[in-house]
């Protein structure tokens, strides 16, 4: 059962949560309890203090925190028959001392925890974790009355620039075990100097084909990090926040998190949150599943609204995460869900990273595109208004989308116009000509369409214009643009090769487009003198 449909078009986001809220118990949504964490310092356990994952107010229906020996006592099994899968990391606030690491148990398990150690024979180290029940009630979607339950051990105090030998357990499955020693994962802090170092990026994966075969090409760039520009597993297929959309499955997430773990077990996976994430049944603004499932860092300017704004910093390199949901004109579900604080806070961020001296680069990644001529989505006039002009005062280096499921890189782009043709192998100076925008969106979902011919590395066809339209308040409106430079129309992902240089000296990013048969479609470079 959700929110009749002629009753859901008069209704937002969070008034559809309210009617849902009066129709489903809480209790039959959700279970609450406690929260045990720890930190790492040398070979001590010290306890940390958590963060809390249940519900700000009684309105949010969100993921409760269930104590270690957690469930709901009828479902829970002899724990030596459940393994855990879905094992994923993310940085915390600081790459180099903070880290979650993330799994998900079938059904309920008593006292869940992670062991840690320098060494595979050394995980003397045992860390108690949190368990975050998530149940979708009958009625809603194909997964109706499903629990699922994710599980969060958030380390801290760890040395910058070292590897960590893991595993995760429960009473019943030691990771430590001889036979179970296959189980174990590494990670490694980001460094406490500016080495060079690699990190990857696509956005709109699904669970299918082509996001496994990305998957296992992520794997092969070593990448220090991963970001996803939003719509992750498209448990939601319909894509517009409402609870009157049919086709919800929450097992989809199961599905995705064991396609994922291959990579994410051993890179930090770093999402930003789409269209197709905001699901309805979940918390008033839809990300009650998301805080459930991901343990981001909480650095953002609204954590209870905006649980996918937040922003990290590796080596030299500065990177934010937007939530382009509160300002999309074109799915406007969430817009305008804070009030204007996102684009203040991303001010004031920009601002603090250009003025470090510690930072050369400034990578910005979100869902909607600024600039893209696909003919399903194409360009969102809510980033060009809001957030464009902040990227070319701050001389952003590089800003990454998703949401069109193809590949597009514009030319250097500066109040809405072509500041220089950036060809395959050009190179880019934002602190003087502008930025450069790419459209990342082939992970693996069905692929959308150009309206103009393909052209990317090896099949140039360079065109003068390409006809496109924006998505503006009152709606579409057409129009015609220069900047398209590289078009590709098949699944990808994108490489981004960070290099350090002495003060003075220019500093490069080396950013590749690289098709799901390992060719590359694309490259160009971003310079900068390093402070």
């Amino acid at each position: 059962m959700g929110v009749p449909e002629r009753l859901a078009e008069r209704m937002s986001m969070a008034e559809q949560h309210e009617y849902l809220r009066s129709t489903f118990s809480r209790r039959s949504m959700i279970r609450g309890g406690a929260v045990t964490l720890g930190a790492v310092t040398g070979g001590a356990f010290v306890p940390a203090t958590a963060r809390a994952a249940t519900a700000a107010g009684p309105a949010a229906l969100r993921a409760s925190s269930v104590p270690t020996q957690a469930g709901t006592g009828t479902e829970r099994v002899d724990g030596s028959f459940v393994a855990p899968f879905g094992r994923h990391l993310a940085f915390g606030n600081d790459p180099r001392t903070e880290i979650t690491v993330s799994w998900q148990v079938p059904v309920a398990v008593r006292k869940p925890f992670i062991r840690i150690g320098a060494h595979p024979q050394d995980l003397s180290r045992r860390i108690d974790a949190e368990v975050r029940t998530l149940h979708t009630p009958a009625g809603v979607g194909a997964s109706g009355d499903h629990t699922q339950y994710y599980v969060h051990a958030e380390l801290t105090h760890l040395k910058p620039g070292r590897t960590y030998y893991y595993g995760v357990g429960h009473t019943g499955f030691d990771p430590a075990e001889p036979h179970l020693l296959g189980t174990l994962g590494t990670f490694t802090t980001a460094p406490a100097d500016k080495p060079p170092f690699t990190f990857t990026a696509f956005g709109d994966e699904g669970v299918g084909y082509h996001g496994l075969a990305n998957n296992s090409l992520l794997l092969g760039q070593n990448p220090a990090f991963h970001l996803h520009a939003g719509d992750i597993a498209y448990a939601d297929p319909a894509g517009q926040g409402r609870a009157a959309d049919t086709g919800f499955d929450a097992r989809v997430w199961d599905q995705f998190l064991a396609q994922t773990e291959s990579v994410a077990k051993s890179v930090p996976w770093m999402p930003a949150y789409g269209n197709h994430d905001m699901e309805a049944w979940y918390s008033p603004n839809g990300y009650g599943g998301e805080d459930a499932r991901w343990n981001l860092p909480d650095n953002g300017p609204d954590r209870e609204n905006l649980p996918g704004v937040y922003s990290f910093v590796y080596g030299n390199t500065a990177v934010i995460s937007l939530d382009a949901n509160d300002i999309s004109f074109e799915i406007p579900a969430n817009l305008g869900i804070s009030g204007g604080t996102q684009t203040r806070w991303l001010e004031t961020r920009l601002k603090k990273f250009r003025a470090s001296r510690d930072i050369d680069f400034v990578v910005v990644f979100f869902h909607h595109c600024a600039y893209c001529t696909s003919t399903a989505h194409a360009s969102e006039g809510g980033v060009r208004q809001e957030w464009v002009p902040l990227f070319e005062k701050y001389s952003v280096d590089l800003v990454i989308n998703g949401h069109n499921h193809q590949y597009e890189r514009t030319d250097v782009i500066k109040a809405g116009a072509v500041t220089k043709k950036l060809p395959i192998g050009g190179t880019v100076y934002p602190e003087t000509e502008g930025v450069v925008y790419v459209t990342a969106g082939a992970a693996g979902r069905s692929l959308y369409a150009f309206s103009a011919a393909q052209s990317y590395e090896g099949h140039e066809n360079e065109v003068e214009s390409v006809a496109s339209f924006v998505n503006l308040k009152d709606g579409k409106q057409d129009e015609t643009v220069t900047w398209s430079r590289v078009r590709y129309l098949d699944y990808s992902f994108l490489r981004v090769d960070v290099k350090p240089a002495p003060k003075g000296h220019y500093a490069t990013l080396t950013v590749r487009g690289i098709a799901e048969t390992g060719a590359r479609v694309d490259h160009f470079t971003v310079a900068r003198r390093a402070k």
